[in-house]
């Protein structure tokens, strides 16, 4: 029997039907939204490349959405477009930049045709996914000139160069809740930015952790800094801005160094431990150092340099691993810890800190200072310069004696 019209035409009507849908699913970005007003998400797995698909943004911006899996690169992926999300499936999407000629993994930056002067882009966001080097690779991300980028829940290791820098996002860069591991230069860059929010990030055995130059308004909080193999955070040529609320552990060298006319910054409330050295006051004035815990410091807890004046340092506790009952909880061979060097400083205001068990000295004055005031501090079981301090109140408790080892 023949088949009827009408099953001829249902039949052709499924046939284009279908035709259809494998149409869209090979261009899902073409998919039109019913929201009036709405633009269409890309699809990178949609795509033959990353790069494609952040091609396939329109100059108004949008949303690119990454799979899970692993995507191998040796070319920048570069994005030009402002009011951009990239967003992947957390460290299941892994970009591994098998570049070895110093070539960052992803570069953000305007148009290089654009006509105007200072050419921006503003509004970029990144989160959830991973971004790898080797030690030949430049910086895992740059960005350049873009306003109000967002970094979050972003993984950046193993890259030859930063892990990110941001170079001259000016307003308002905001990276958090981010890792930053074994890279061979500096875990975060910020060159030329301010009003910055830096925190609850994780850094680990980068060279240094975090440098701010030529800034101003940092606030880095509530982040680790552990292991670096260098410094933990140096701040030079910026102002207005704190450091609290952090844990540095470990650095092999300096934990903070503010340098090249800091001024009005404070550093207050973190966990300084185990490091090499505590924070130099290199170049920096107006500032404040207050309730941080130093512990087991091998030299310098707090440096106050020549080029440094009108510091303020009170409340703060410097000190070994004594935990009561007359013993420590560190071994012989893990028992440093140091207290305040000051080389030449003058207009510092030392007060309400306790020392207790440190060495060589609670106090060191290494050149001359003046102008210091040196009250209400306690000093247990340590020896002491602050009688050299010129120009100073001395108001000081003394008393105690050494702890015995477990």
């Amino acid at each position: 029997m023949k088949p009827s019209l009408s099953y001829l035409m249902i039949c052709a009507t499924i046939l284009a039907s279908a035709m259809l849908l494998n149409s869209n699913a090979g261009n899902a970005d073409q998919k039109t939204p019913g929201l009036p007003g709405a633009r269409p998400e890309i699809d990178a797995s949609q795509y033959p490349s990353l790069q494609a698909a952040f091609d396939a943004l329109p100059v108004t911006g949008g949303v690119v959405r990454l799979p899970a899996g692993e995507f191998t690169i040796s070319k920048p992926l570069v994005i030009t477009q402002e009011d951009v999300l990239i967003t992947g499936a957390g460290t299941a999407t892994h970009i591994k930049n098998e570049n070895e000629n110093g070539e960052p993994g992803l570069m953000i930056h305007p148009n290089p045709d654009s006509s105007e002067e200072k050419p921006r882009i503003w509004r970029v966001q990144l989160q959830n996914f991973r971004i790898t080097g080797n030690e030949k690779s430049g910086h895992g991300i740059l960005a350049k000139h873009v306003q109000e980028i967002f970094i979050h829940g972003v993984t950046v290791s193993y890259h030859g160069g930063d892990g990110i820098q941001l170079d001259h996002c000016f307003e308002d860069p905001r990276v958090c809740d981010s890792l930053f591991t074994y890279n061979k230069k500096i875990g975060l860059h910020l060159i030329g930015c301010h009003d910055i929010i830096v925190s609850a990030n994780q850094f680990e055995e980068n060279l240094d952790a975090l440098h701010c130059i030529d800034g101003f308004n940092l606030c880095m909080t509530g982040n680790n800094i552990d292991d670096h193999l260098q410094h933990g955070v140096v701040i030079e040529n910026t102002y207005g801005s704190v450091l609290s609320g952090n844990m540095i552990e470990e650095c092999k060298n300096w934990a903070v160094i503010l340098d090249r006319d800091c001024y009005g910054n404070t550093i207050s409330a973190n966990v300084i431990a185990h490091n090499g050295t505590g924070i130099d006051l290199r170049d920096a004035h107006g500032c404040a150092v207050s309730a941080n815990t130093f512990t087991l410091m091998g030299e310098h807890a707090v440096r106050i340099g020549p080029n440094s004046g009108r510091i303020t340092l009170t409340g703060n506790n410097f000190s070994n691993s004594f935990i009561g009952e007359a013993s420590v909880k560190r071994r012989k061979n893990d028992l440093a810890a140091a207290g305040l060097t000051l080389d030449g400083t003058k207009d510092v205001v030392i007060s309400g800190n306790v020392f207790s068990s440190v060495k060589p000295k609670a106090v060191e004055v290494v050149q001359p200072s003046t102008r210091i005031l040196f009250t209400d501090n306690v000093l247990t079981d340590v020896e002491s310069d602050h009688g050299k301090l010129q120009e100073s109140r001395i108001d000081n408790i003394l008393h105690g004696s050494a702890p015995s080892e477990k």
